[in-house]
């Protein structure tokens, strides 16, 4: 059983819980932009790609870290988009899950 003993000289139960105003909340680290993230016509660099069995899959089809990558269009509902990849004008259709795992370069 928990008994609380009242006649005790210790700080309140509140002012343990109080958070002080000097600490500061640690701020969370910027995503890196995808490519679902381009808008049309823009132009970046894949850095690197998230999901190891997509990877294989995006590999194959061309897109390779330091590639450059250019959003040609995308659906009326937004998927899937149209990518450009480097200058060999390849086209490349994914949908928005397999874009999300392309990162790009800042």
């Amino acid at each position: 059983m928990f008994e609380f003993n009242l006649n005790n000289q210790s700080p309140p139960l509140v002012a343990l819980f109080r958070r002080s105003a000097a600490v500061a909340a640690p701020q969370p680290a910027p995503a890196r932009r995808t490519a679902n993230d381009l808008r049309k016509g823009e132009t970046a660099t894949v850095c690197c790609l998230k999901d190891p069995q997509m990877a294989l899959k995006l590999l194959e089809m061309g897109c390779i870290p330091g590639t450059q990558v250019r959003l040609a269009g995308r659906a009326p509902l937004g998927d899937p988009l149209m990518l450009v990849l480097g200058d060999e004008e390849y086209t490349l259709s994914l949908r928005v899950s397999e874009a999300l795992t392309i990162q790009l370069k800042d």
